[in-house]
């Protein structure tokens, strides 16, 4: 999902560092980064925001699930984009806070 504010943002990233031939490539040899070095720069920035929760890069795509479900967006959507074949893979896959669930109209309030 390319929004209008990441395609101005990988503009401005483009015309400022020039990759040859991948996105985010190693400066000195021209190959993609390494998992490693993204690895690193996703730990300096959680350190830098100042962010005690424990996880790892993946987290960000749980943190992208959960989100979309949150602001209603149709898990079937949200499977189609993970790439889940089955949706109880995504139904594990995304987290559903307690003050989200707290929210929820029962069908049977409407009776």
């Amino acid at each position: 999902m390319l929004t209008h504010k990441l395609k101005i943002a990988i503009d401005e990233y483009l015309s400022g560092y020039r990759p040859a031939v991948y996105l985010f490539e190693d400066t000195s040899t021209g190959e993609p980064l390494q998992n490693r070095t993204i690895q690193f720069v996703y730990s300096d920035t959680v350190q830098f925001a100042g962010i005690q929760k424990k996880g790892g890069i993946h987290t960000l795509r749980h943190s992208f699930a959960t989100h979309l479900l949150e602001a209603g967006t149709d898990i079937r959507y949200i499977q189609q984009l993970l790439g889940h074949e089955s949706l109880l893979t995504t139904m594990r896959y995304t987290h559903v806070t307690a003050d989200k669930i707290s929210t929820l109209k029962s069908p049977l309030d409407d009776l």
